[in-house]
């Protein structure tokens, strides 16, 4: 099974409120681009995206993993688990 095919199995109740926070767009904008982005390489759900020049964050697709808040190399995402009730419903654990 591909790992494509195991995140569909995932389901999600997103919050209306991001538990992911880009604390600082402009360091995204001038530090990151000269690492090659790093935090749209190391999400294995691809919440981030660059668009034009700003970051974008699909928080409602978060795994939950914590792997942006160790990976960011500028400790520049603000990461909390979704409030209670919300996020990500693993079914095979």
């Amino acid at each position: 099974m591909k790992i494509e095919d195991k995140l569909y199995l995932d389901r999600f109740k997103p919050d209306e409120q991001s538990h992911l926070i880009i604390i600082d767009q402009e360091k995204c904008r001038t530090t990151c681009v000269a690492q090659n982005r790093p935090c749209t390489h190391f999400c294995p759900a691809q919440v981030y995206k660059w668009e034009e020049d700003k970051i974008t964050v699909a928080f409602e697709g978060c795994l939950e993993c914590g792997a942006c808040r160790i990976g960011c190399p500028f400790s520049n995402i603000d990461w909390r688990y979704p409030r209670g009730g919300f996020g990500v419903q693993y079914k095979f654990g």
